[in-house]
């Protein structure tokens, strides 16, 4: 009997095999924990409709109807494309209590979420735009 959850096949390479995938910026948000610095990377006003992808293994994660003008400096949205999309995990460092949120494939660094977002999640999910690929509508 199913319980209608799926289970993502989890994508696991090297260090040397990811470093030859992305550049070394890329490299140092999704797989060392990264962060770009506010306002540079070249999603945050990004307007396109489409399906932002993990940099990393090509995983659908967010679409561009749940993106919004945070004013943070970085792509923010309020939902997940998916339920099992991403993952959430405690994050302590830097003295900081906040929650990572990773790629539910292949384990990449995406960014943060944080419980002040807009209707109808109140969620604001804050992502390095390194972390992902736009895959353009096309029509």
């Amino acid at each position: 009997m199913s319980d209608g959850k799926t289970t993502k096949t989890k994508i696991n390479l090297t260090d040397a095999d990811w470093q030859e995938r992305l550049t070394p910026e890329e490299f140092e948000i999704t797989r060392r924990h990264g962060t770009e610095r506010a306002f540079s990377g070249k999603y945050n006003a990004e307007k396109r409709k489409g399906t932002y992808l993990c940099k990393c293994c090509g995983e659908p994660l967010f679409h561009s109807n749940t993106k919004y003008d945070s004013g943070s400096g970085w792509p923010s949205f309020f939902k997940p494309i998916a339920d099992d999309a991403v993952e959430e995990h405690s994050d302590t460092s830097l003295f900081m209590r906040r929650t990572e949120v990773v790629c539910a494939r292949c384990d990449a660094h995406l960014g943060h979420v944080f419980p002040d977002g807009p209707r109808p999640t109140g969620l604001r999910y804050c992502i390095n735009s390194a972390s992902l690929d736009l895959e353009e509508d096309i029509g």
